[in-house]
């Protein structure tokens, strides 16, 4: 039998187009609340939302600028470095530090947000998009407003490379071209205002 992800219809997220970005971005830095700054951090870093609600401080290190995702809390089971842009770093110096929880966006509790928390954040917002969908809102952008590669792209997306041959050569993860790629994104995301 076929692979059910090759006859099952593909159901896309509802993603806000980029040139609202600015608009939305804006919105949401004036909305108060540790949910509204893990979903601040989650369009930053192009990540999805389970990982930015898992975040610890212990992963973050402020000094190289780069948030290292374990490998137990990635799709694809392997690493993730994502470089911080100087906007990331600035929303994680904001944030208070809990002294009872590594939890970098924790709820009241000290336990982790509910994916829901994002999702009635938008809802409240009266946007019609979901979390997830800002990881397309970063693609489009990349891919019809940038130069930069498709691959520098995926990779920061931390999608598993399609291809077995190139996937078993490419042992970096261009961390410091895409760099220059999130701080162009944070720039693009935060103009008008930050």
């Amino acid at each position: 039998l076929a692979a059910p992800r090759k006859i099952q219809k593909v159901q896309h997220h509802r993603a806000l187009p980029a040139s609202q970005m600015a608009d939305f971005m804006k919105n949401l830095r004036g909305r108060p609340g540790i949910g509204a700054r893990a979903l601040e951090f989650a369009i930053y870093c192009a990540a999805r939302s389970g990982e930015v609600r898992g975040a610890q401080w212990s992963e973050m290190d402020t000094e190289s600028a780069i948030w290292r995702v374990p490998a137990e809390r990635m799709k694809a089971k392997k690493e993730h470095r994502v470089p911080l842009s100087p906007s990331a770093l600035a929303l994680l110096k904001s944030l208070p530090r809990g002294a009872d929880s590594d939890l970098v966006f924790a709820s009241s509790k000290g336990s982790p947000l509910s994916d829901m928390t994002l999702t009635l954040l938008m809802r409240r917002m009266e946007v019609d998009a979901v979390p997830h969908g800002f990881r397309s809102t970063f693609r489009d952008w990349v891919g019809e407003s940038t130069n930069y590669p498709r691959e520098l792209a995926e990779q920061a997306l931390a999608h598993a490379l399609e291809s077995k041959v190139e996937a078993a050569y490419r042992r970096g993860d261009a961390l410091e071209k895409r760099r220059k790629m999130m701080v162009d994104w944070a720039k693009f995301c935060n103009r008008g205002g930050h």
